[in-house]
């Protein structure tokens, strides 16, 4: 007979059902959270219809908020920047990288949005280093030029200075004055720095949580920037949503936010997204390694070597110390430090403004340095009991080196591999596998995504998403929001609807007794076989055969 590759689905009580390959349209891959088993359905029983009509029922709830609120957004006065200055363009020219492709396109997105009449709502996502600070500056500058304030608000601390001095070094010879609040100020400067926000004297704020609080009053606010705005709690979350209403916004972030949730969520929310590493960045070669003192000495001695830093990552505050201890041992001559968030603030903000100063060659620290920290002459990473991280932790820590043009390290350091948990030996190689920038940042952040959808929309939703898997969620989510557009808000989306005429899709099956796989042979992992064959069925017109 001839040979037809089928899928094999259990069921609960081990029922079987083979589907066929020109019907995987009908299943969908299931990617919930990481540890949590979703529960079997029998066959033939209501259960998943159940569920997935329930869901469907609370998404368009939460889609009919996100869209009543761009409605809002859209009819709210809000203030029309004017065009480029001359200013402007100098400022954009004295950027020594060149820009992407989609750097430039979320400049651009950016800056037309704060043109248009009503308020700006836009995302601009892109990875960890790609330049996403920049787009910030140019809005920033471009609200100052109109005499308007700025607020830069932060996740933290150690960010919050570093963002100030990319916004000095970038603003430093246009007459822009920028300042920062963050635990670490005194008293007297935080009074200081009050007044001259309230008298318009300071252009441009940078601060934590705190500069969106009560007592610090703008003289007139027009652009507000957001850092990684889903590790903020619902009190700021709140406060934010009050002043959204009127000052143009823009959210930074680097959690990958699928290509797909993108077209979902083109009703609520405008989305720039930066994929495209900037040029002459090499991929970060990751190793995951026993944890043995050779190991340490000999990364630390290369590293040092050429000039560079290293950081090390022990996410033990007790240990800190001792570690530092361990490598002082072990590499003499380097200028070993050791950092974490329970210090005294001036202490801790001072060694790290020695480390960026090159005063230490090694900063052993807890995780604090995964947001954001940009340290050019540190290109080795050493992370300690990397077990213990989610990938996404990782990432966002391997990417704190190989911001610059040198090749950059990361190890990550494991007990003995016999005594990790599945889980975490699979992390630890996919991020081995993929440490390209950008591309492998889209496959090793599956279960980011899963991530990534939720703190958009919003907590509530990753209970779906552990529910029903990620791909069915998304179908629901798409279509509960198409729904809307077309009957609820049809006039607000009036021009979209024009362009896109709805298709209707027949499912058409063709019978036959031909041969119709993909030889092994061809494609030998499995999964990858099985990602083309629905790649194939989930086409709809020729051009997407393209």
């Amino acid at each position: 007979g001839k040979m037809q590759e089928a899928v094999r689905l259990i069921f609960r009580d081990d029922d079987l059902l083979y589907v066929n390959i020109h019907s995987l349209h009908k299943i969908s891959k299931y990617s919930g959270q990481e540890g949590q088993m979703p529960s079997m359905s029998k066959l033939g029983s209501p259960e998943w219809e159940n569920k997935k009509s329930r869901v469907k029922k609370q998404v368009k709830d939460i889609a009919k908020d996100l869209i009543n609120l761009y409605a809002k957004r859209r009819t709210a006065p809000g203030f029309a920047f004017s065009r480029d200055s001359v200013l402007q363009v100098e400022l954009e020219s004295s950027f020594i990288y060149e820009d992407t492709p989609d750097q430039a396109f979320a400049t651009a997105d950016v800056k037309s949005d704060m043109e248009k009449s009503y308020p700006m709502d836009r995302l601009v996502c892109g990875d960890v280093g790609f330049g996403k600070t920049e787009v910030a500056v140019r809005a920033a500058f471009k609200a100052v030029n109109d005499r308007k304030q700025v607020a830069v608000l932060v996740p933290t601390t150690i960010l919050a200075m570093q963002h100030y001095q990319t916004f000095m070094e970038r603003l430093g010879n246009f007459p822009v004055k920028v300042d920062y609040i963050n635990r670490f100020r005194t008293a007297k400067e935080l009074k200081q720095i009050k007044e001259q926000v309230k008298s318009g004297e300071i252009d441009i704020l940078v601060g934590t949580h705190k500069i969106v609080g009560k007592d610090i009053e703008f003289k007139d606010l027009g652009l507000l920037i957001i850092d990684e705005e889903q590790k903020f709690g619902v009190k700021v979350k709140d406060q934010l949503k009050n002043l959204r209403v009127n000052v143009d916004v823009l959210t930074l972030t680097a959690t990958p936010i699928p290509r797909t949730l993108h077209f979902s969520l083109m009703g609520a929310r405008d989305l720039s997204v930066i994929a495209t590493p900037p040029p002459n960045r090499q991929p970060v070669t990751t190793e995951v390694q026993t944890f043995q003192e050779e190991v340490i000495r000999d990364a630390v001695a290369y590293e040092l070597r050429r000039g560079g830093q290293v950081f090390f990552v022990h996410n033990r505050v007790g240990e800190i110390d001792s570690i530092a201890n361990l490598i002082q041992k072990l590499v003499p001559d380097a200028r070993v430090i050791g950092a974490h968030g329970q210090m005294d603030g001036k202490k801790l903000e001072n060694i790290m403004v020695d480390f960026i100063n090159h005063e230490y060659d090694v900063l052993v620290s807890t995780n604090i340095i995964e947001s954001g920290l940009d340290i050019p002459n540190a290109n080795t990473i050493i992370i300690n009991r990397a077990h213990m991280f989610g990938l996404s932790d990782l990432h966002q820590m391997r990417g704190r080196v190989g911001r610059s043009n040198k090749k950059a390290f990361c190890y990550l350091l494991t007990p003995p591999m016999s005594g990790l948990t599945p889980e975490a030996r699979k992390r630890l190689q996919t991020l081995e596998e993929f440490s390209d920038l950008g591309d492998g940042f889209k496959v090793a952040m599956k279960d980011l995504d899963i991530r990534g959808a939720g703190n958009l929309l919003g907590a509530e939703q990753s209970g779906f998403i552990t529910d029903l898997g990620f791909e069915m969620y998304h179908k629901i989510l798409d279509e509960a929001v198409q729904e809307l557009k077309e009957n609820e808000f049809a006039a607000l989306f009036e021009t979209d609807l024009a362009e896109k005429v709805k298709v209707l899709v027949q499912d058409c099956t063709i019978e036959t007794d031909l041969e119709l796989l993909i030889p092994e042979e061809y494609v030998s992992n499995i999964s990858e076989r099985l990602g083309l064959y629905s790649k194939l069925d989930s086409i709809k017109n020729e051009e997407e055969l393209e």
